[in-house]
């Protein structure tokens, strides 16, 4: 199995790992230190937040102001409707933004928020037994 990493850089890593503990995720300690933090979003999928010093070390591009534009959005799938709401309700209530409202599409539910930073997170729900059906 494929471990997938995404790289984030973050203007203050504190503030951003109490953002996503807000959220329910953990962090694998092994991974993490004062310039990084590896988030777990599962078992085979990770976000490290990475100062922007420490991001400087792996790219010598600018890194964008994601409040201003977008580079990545991160698309999460989750187990129901109501764990969208939950995910986006609380990253609200911790400081994020939800920038447009909830899109339904009959057999899919998706949500968007911007973390600190601005990046874009679109939890979603894929409804098995309507796709199924086509």
């Amino acid at each position: 199995m494929t471990k997938m990493f995404v790289n984030l850089p973050v203007k203050d890593l504190k503030k951003t790992i109490a953002f996503y503990k807000a959220l329910g995720f953990s962090f694998n300690p092994q991974f993490t230190d004062d310039t990084a933090a590896c988030m777990v979003i599962s078992e085979h999928n990770y976000a490290m937040l990475l100062t922007h010093q420490k991001f400087s070390q792996f790219s010598a591009k600018p890194i964008p102001d994601a409040h201003e534009t977008t580079g990545v959005l991160v698309a999460l799938a989750l187990a129901s409707k109501e764990a969208v709401d939950e995910m986006v309700e609380k990253a609200v209530k911790a400081g994020g933004k939800e920038p447009r409202p909830k899109q339904d599409y009959g057999f899919m539910v998706q949500r968007t928020f911007e973390d600190l930073d601005g990046h874009t997170w679109e939890p979603f729900f894929m409804d098995p037994a309507q796709v199924q059906n086509g």
